[in-house]
């Protein structure tokens, strides 16, 4: 099946880690039932950047570790369909994530798992939240999204311990 997946960057260093998404968030989309062919843009910049975009889509005044903004207001386990596709492409285009590399790099040894799980696992989170899952309570909503993404990362073999 045809998909693509853009990625940009506006940091140093990144390289590493779009090569890790490029399995990752594949893996993610296929756990999750995906069956149509998709589209999804990525971008690495750094806490400025990210605070930015953040400022101007979302008016939260500070940076966080990664945006998503969904194509598709779908609920978890709803997936878009063939006739969503765009007709130039053929794809069905999910969504953007934008994910800033110093607060994962920052987070990966907070949390002494590494920048490499760290990346992974926002990956992970942001192609959940393109389909639809949210965790804005701290309730079953945000359990339900926590479950999936530790199930999809240890698919992936990507585990806590994990340094790098």
């Amino acid at each position: 099946m045809n998909h693509e997946l853009i990625i940009e960057t506006e940091v140093e260093g990144a390289e590493p880690y779009a090569d890790l998404l490029r399995q990752v968030i594949p893996a993610a989309l296929e756990a999750e039932g995906v069956a149509v062919p998709w589209e999804v843009d990525v971008l690495f910049t750094d806490d400025e950047g990210i605070h930015q975009i953040n400022l101007e889509q979302r008016e939260v005044d500070r940076p966080t570790d990664v945006l998503s903004f969904p194509m598709f207001d779908l609920q978890p386990g709803e997936h878009p369909t063939e006739e969503d596709a765009d007709p130039g492409t053929g794809l069905v285009p999910l969504g953007d994530m934008v994910i800033s590399l110093e607060r994962a790099q920052a987070q990966g040894e907070e949390y002494g798992h590494g920048t490499r799980r760290e990346v992974a696992y926002l990956a992970v989170h942001s192609v959940l939240h393109l389909l639809g899952y949210d965790h804005m309570d701290e309730g079953p909503m945000k359990a339900q999204m926590r479950a999936r993404e530790e199930a999809i990362l240890e698919q992936l073999g990507i585990t806590r311990e994990q340094e790098g």
